[in-house]
């Protein structure tokens, strides 16, 4: 009896912890993605160009995904993944200071700066994250926090286009982020002093596979390459966008409202997909390459209808990646090695977008059937992987 009321406990806390983490990120997504939604405006009123805004961008993702693979590796090393967390997310701070931005030089400082904590903090948050889960279902607890991540996502372009409607000036809606961004910390330090040690969540559930070190398996690589083969056929929202705009296919001011819609079916699908890939593992995979497919025949046809459907297919697979790729790492890989795990993985991920994006913008100015053309091929060639990774690890992984 003692057994069951003390594992009981264990779960009533993991539960409450990943509350809390789920609520960090929904409070720093509230702060960055409401800049996010504004620095390209932004940068413009401080004499940038459209080449310069670009480049700030893209430097930004590709060193919030590059250095994830150190930060993960030295977290491993370190073992304080609690430190690189504070770190990371200190740098929300970068946020609010845009307001006092004279220049684009420096805003573009402070822009690179937040994504290069989000390098940092990324690996340590989900490892952190990873042993929680583990007490009440991988797929159900990440889905748990992609969802509240992705109501922040919502929530913070519209707290910022409020400013806007209300003040009038970008620096007033970056000021009020400053709000959102102190809030994350106070969470971020009450989940900390309450879980000071989450590794023993998992420890206390298996310990045999937490005292694991070793290698990461011959499965994670396995996984990594379906995973990098899967997301460099899916376009990205902003060239979709770009098309809606390019053929007047959805007016302009529609565009946000769907990107809105977009995340609130990442939220839902979080949930429902969380809870399948728990009870069925990784073959749940399958739903990436099998929902994407329909994306580039949708998102770039002419039809305002499809159009909409493509959106929202996009939407779900931004669910079923954020949620279950995540989950999976978890389960794929020993309690010592997961930091690095996680950092390998955003590193691909994170090298996918960006290549495919890059591929997919090149074939676009080519033709639109070479786009869905290549978008379909790299998917018909990620789908049998996802069957050889499940009968290589076996449906037991994920339960």
């Amino acid at each position: 009896m003692a057994g069951k009321s003390a594992n009981k406990d264990t779960r009533r806390i993991a539960y409450q912890f990943i509350i809390m983490l789920g609520l960090v990120s929904l409070f720093g997504d509230i702060t960055y993605e409401g800049a996010r939604s504004v620095t390209g405006p932004f940068l413009y009123t401080l004499g940038a160009n459209a080449a310069v805004v670009g480049l700030v961008a893209g430097l930004g993702e590709f060193l919030g995904y590059a250095l994830r693979l150190l930060s993960g590796y030295v977290a491993d090393r370190t073992g304080r993944y609690w430190a690189f967390a504070f770190l990371g997310y200190g740098l929300i701070l970068s946020i609010p200071l845009l307001a006092l931005a004279g220049v684009w030089q420096v805003a573009a400082v402070f822009i690179i700066a937040e994504r290069m904590g989000k390098a940092i903090r990324a690996p340590a948050r989900d490892t952190i994250l990873s042993y929680a889960t583990k007490q009440v279902g991988r797929g159900w607890g990440f889905g748990i926090h992609e969802a509240m991540d992705q109501i922040g996502a919502v929530i913070g372009p519209l707290v910022v286009c409020s400013v806007l409607f209300l003040r009038g000036g970008y620096r007033s809606g970056f000021a009020i982020l400053v709000v959102p961004a102190l809030v994350t910390l106070a969470i971020l330090t009450v989940a900390r002093r309450k879980v000071p040690a989450p590794e023993t969540m998992e420890r206390s559930y298996n310990k045999v596979l937490s005292d694991a070190g070793g290698n990461l398996p011959p499965a994670f690589w396995l996984y990594t390459l379906f995973a990098f083969l899967s997301v460099a056929g899916f376009a990205n929202f902003q060239i979709i966008a770009y098309h809606f705009t390019f053929r007047s296919v959805v007016p302009a001011a529609q565009i946000p409202l769907l990107y809105a819609v977009a995340m609130g079916i990442d939220a839902l699908v979080a949930l429902v997909i969380g809870k399948t890939y728990d009870r069925i593992g990784l073959v749940s995979l399958i739903t990436l390459p099998l929902l994407t497919i329909p994306i580039p025949f949708l998102g770039f046809s002419g039809s305002y209808g499809l159009a909409v459907v493509g959106v929202v297919l996009w939407g779900a697979v931004m669910g079923i990646q954020e949620t279950i790729m995540r989950a999976a790492i978890a389960d794929l890989t020993p309690i010592k090695r997961r930091g690095l795990a996680y950092g390998i993985f955003n590193t691909a991920y994170g090298s996918s977008w960006f290549a495919g994006g890059l591929v997919i913008g090149i074939l676009y100015e080519h033709s639109i059937d070479s786009v869905i053309a290549f978008a379909v091929t790299m998917q018909v060639i990620a789908l049998p992987l996802v069957l050889l990774l499940h009968r290589r690890s076996g449906s037991s992984s994920a339960k």
